[in-house]
């Protein structure tokens, strides 16, 4: 069914207008997003066909890549870039809601729940450091790099540099493995253990190094590999 043969009140644009987004499926906010279908396919079609190349899942939307989406009959280089700016932007929306900024970070746990929204669903590797001051509370995070689907470079001068800029106190290194087992790889032991003994040098500790899965993390100070302060 096209768009115009809907009544006024179930189009899209015009349903978010009158009863709010929450009253969408996501299959109608993707329909906004993407604004217009394609000859022979309505912009809700289109939305479904995106949705089930997902696995009917947001989370499988995210993780769809661009030559994926493009692959998608009436999708293409725009379309595309619209629905990723959206989810990059939920995302970061997450991120910046969590509580455990606001109170002193404790452990791994919260380290953990701190950065899986922003770390899930990814097919690549990044490197995250949490800069936090004398209470524990974080003052600032920042993706480091980025790397491939099993491996990112630790620049432990870049760290350490923006460590005294920010007058850290403290330092936590985070990255993920999009494989899903948190088990360390002797390269981030390595690094890990070169960062920790670069920022000990100048009297800022590096509180843990968390790696984050989809359902499980690991934390080099649980394991005593680096000593626990935190």
């Amino acid at each position: 069914m096209k768009i115009r043969e809907l009544c006024v009140e179930d189009r899209p644009r015009e349903k978010i207008l009158s009863k709010g987004p929450t009253a969408l499926s996501n299959a109608e906010l993707l329909a906004v997003i993407l604004h217009n279908g394609t000859v022979g396919q309505s912009v809700l079609d289109l939305s479904h066909n995106l949705l089930h190349c997902a696995g009917d899942t947001l989370g499988g939307l995210f993780s769809l890549s661009t030559a994926q989406m493009c692959a998608i009959n009436g999708m293409g280089p725009a379309k595309s870039s619209e629905v990723q700016a959206a989810l990059e932007l939920g995302r970061r929306f997450l991120s910046e809601q969590s509580g455990c900024e606001r109170v002193p970070v404790t452990g791994p746990r919260m380290i953990y729940e701190l950065m899986f929204p922003l770390l899930k669903f990814l097919d690549h590797e990044e490197c995250w450091v949490l800069f936090l001051n004398k209470a524990h509370y974080v003052v600032r995070k920042q993706r480091m790099t980025t790397g491939g689907a099993d491996s990112t470079v630790i620049d432990v001068k870049q760290i350490a540099r923006l460590s005294l800029d920010l007058r850290a106190h403290s330092i936590v290194l985070v990255h993920n493995h999009p494989s899903g087992n948190a088990h360390p790889s002797k390269a981030d032991t390595e690094y890990t253990r070169l960062l920790h003994d670069a920022v000990g040098s100048l009297d800022i500790d590096l509180l843990d190094h968390v790696i984050v899965c989809e359902r499980e993390f690991y934390s080099f100070a649980e394991d005593s590999i680096i000593p626990s302060t935190a």
